[in-house]
């Protein structure tokens, strides 16, 4: 049987756990290292994807004024809040180890053998496509990947008593989705570890259950280790370059190239709002939130169809739109796909000088 390392670095800035993605991912892509999962936490910080930049996706003020860091991830996606609430895990792989290379693939499985370490806490939690864990149909969990080269670095957050509202004014967003009816909704649709216990999970226990769940489904075994003299070498390097304002300034585009645009019409099935955020560089919807005087059930379905929207090109929006919709049932009156569509469209055909700015 295979030996793997895990490595549990604590609680750290933002600054150094980005550090530490990048030396542990260059020592495995170089092969100094075994396969590794390494458990973290971090101090107050708000993480924007590599591509990002802040001005667009964050609260800077905010952010600011509750001391909450500013940083760059590595890997892609979108921006995100993090504190001690939270429990990070990270998987680094060799390629061979899940035999392929499509992502997809990847989190289904990583995500499954999550959602069964969870599950052993005494709670019912389920991958969620496309890289969520959820407990009825509530999330608890999600996860993100990136190769480089042969090295995979996977990426998982569990929430342990975490506080919706603050995630939601760190991010830029819609001042409709700031209002108490909107966190109220954030709120049922994100579950804590503490609130589904009835008390403050044990945090040892939760990371046995990962070890234990992942030691299944590689068919392989963790030994505890700590960092290897390479590993803090290459951790110096990139601590240097990352600890920095020129690293998070890497990208830097005006909140005006995106701004948050919003609309409301009234249909035969109520009145709906869409506040969109456009990308007006590349004409795509980075996110869109729905809201209004609507029946829709399941009550996740705006949710779903948020996520399935985010970082779409605008063109594709009838198509995507009516795609969902197809593929699962829904109960919505007489309110039907094309009045999705139009509140969007209507949204994003608002002048820019009427854009909500934050």
């Amino acid at each position: 049987m295979e030996n793997w390392r895990v490595i549990d670095t604590g609680l750290r800035s933002a600054a150094q756990n980005i550090a530490l993605n990048r030396a542990l991912l260059e020592a495995r892509q170089a092969e100094e290292i075994p396969s590794t999962l390494r458990f973290l936490r971090f101090t107050p910080s708000a993480l924007l994807g590599y591509h990002q930049s802040a001005e667009q996706e964050l609260n800077l003020d905010y952010c600011t004024a509750n001391r909450i860091v500013i940083q760059r991830r590595i890997t892609g996606g979108g921006a995100i809040y993090f504190d001690e609430t939270q429990i990070g895990w990270e998987l680094y792989l060799h390629k061979r180890d899940v035999g392929s290379a499509d992502m997809q693939a990847i989190s289904r499985r990583i995500c499954h053998a999550a959602a069964t370490a969870i599950s052993a806490l005494g709670v019912d939690a389920r991958y969620r496509p496309r890289n969520d864990i959820e407990v009825d149909g509530r999330k608890i969990a999600g996860t993100g990947g990136a190769f480089d080269g042969d090295a995979l670095l996977f990426q998982g957050t569990l929430l342990i008593d975490f506080d919706v509202e603050k995630m939601l004014r760190v991010l830029r967003i819609s001042a409709e989705k700031l209002s108490d009816k909107a966190i109220a909704s954030a709120r049922e649709r994100v579950a804590n570890l503490k609130e589904l216990l009835g008390r403050p999970p044990d945090l040892a226990q939760v990371k046995r259950n990962i070890i234990e769940a992942f030691e299944s489904e590689f068919d392989v075994e963790f030994s505890e280790g700590d960092l290897t003299l390479s590993e803090h070498q290459r951790y110096k390097m990139a601590l240097s370059e990352i600890d920095t304002p020129d690293w998070i300034n890497l990208v830097t585009r005006p909140a005006a190239d995106m701004p948050i645009l919003e609309a409301a019409q009234k249909f035969a099935g109520g009145l709906l709002r869409a506040a969109v955020t456009l990308d007006t560089r590349t004409q795509t919807l980075r996110q869109v939130w729905f809201s209004g005087d609507i029946f829709v059930s399941p009550r996740r379905t705006l949710v779903d169809l948020e996520a399935a929207l985010c970082d779409l090109p605008l063109v594709r929006l009838g198509t995507r739109v009516q795609a969902f919709f197809d593929e699962r049932k829904t109960d919505m009156l007489t309110l039907t796909p094309a009045d999705f569509i139009a509140v969007v469209q209507l949204a994003v055909k608002q002048p820019l000088t009427d854009a909500v700015s934050r």
